[in-house]
Parts: structure tokens; C-alpha cells; sequence
């Protein structure tokens, strides 16, 4: 069975720094696409940012593109490094998993963490 298992959440003023991970067990890691999802209350779940395992490419989501930075490791971990976090960036953070070349929508991926909570303070 799959696991993804976010840590790393927490809280946070506004400017600073938060870095969440993710912990897959995937046997196949490096075939999946990773990425990270995000909700706020009373809003739609929306993309944040993902990481190919074939190449390495990265998305981002415009909303952070120049402050957050997906990256993966070979043992079975993607993070999310998220600099100069503003209190919009507030919400349940989630990982998630799909094979690659599957696309980069929600509806995309397979496999979903619990999510960690951020909360940026003003």
C-alpha cells in the first residue's frame, strides 16, 4: 500500500521560511511524478508546485514561482522549500504522487498524503 507522510509544517510571520518533506513509499520512485497541493479554508484545492522523476523537471504555480523550490531525493523524499511566506501561502499542504507523464492537474494524481498545516501570521 502506499504511503505519502508530510512533515514539517508549522507556523510561521510573514517573510519566513518553511521546509516541508514528504516521505514516499513508492518501490518505483524515481517513475512518479511528486507534487505539492494546497487548501484553505473555504477554498478549492489548488497546485502548488511538482517534480518529475524521469528528468527532473519542475511546475510551479505562479503564486509562487521565485519563493518556493520543489526538490527530490533518492531515498524516497520530495520537499518543499517555501521562502518569504505571506499569509495568503496559509493552508493544508499535500503531497501527492502519479506516474509520470500523467499531467499535472489534482485529478492527475494517484496517490495523496494527509497533509501538514501552514500558517503564515500577518
Amino acid at each position: 500500500q502506499v504511503q505519502l507522510v508530510e512533515s514539517g509544517g508549522g507556523s510561521v510571520q510573514t517573510g519566513g521560511s518553511l521546509m516541508l518533506s514528504c516521505a514516499a513509499s513508492l518501490v518505483t520512485f524515481n517513475k512518479y511524478t511528486m507534487g505539492w497541493f494546497r487548501q484553505a479554508p473555504g477554498k478549492e484545492r489548488e497546485f502548488v508546485a511538482a517534480i518529475r522523476g524521469s528528468g527532473g523537471t519542475t511546475n510551479y504555480a505562479d503564486s509562487v514561482k521565485g519563493r518556493f523550490t520543489i526538490s527530490r531525493h533518492n531515498a524516497n523524499t520530495v520537499y518543499l522549500q517555501m521562502n518569504s511566506l505571506k499569509p495568503e501561502d496559509t493552508a493544508v499542504y499535500y503531497c501527492a504522487a502519479n506516474w509520470d507523464g500523467s499531467g499535472w492537474t489534482s485529478a492527475a494524481f494517484t496517490y495523496w498524503g494527509q497533509g501538514t498545516q501552514v500558517t503564515v501570521s500577518s
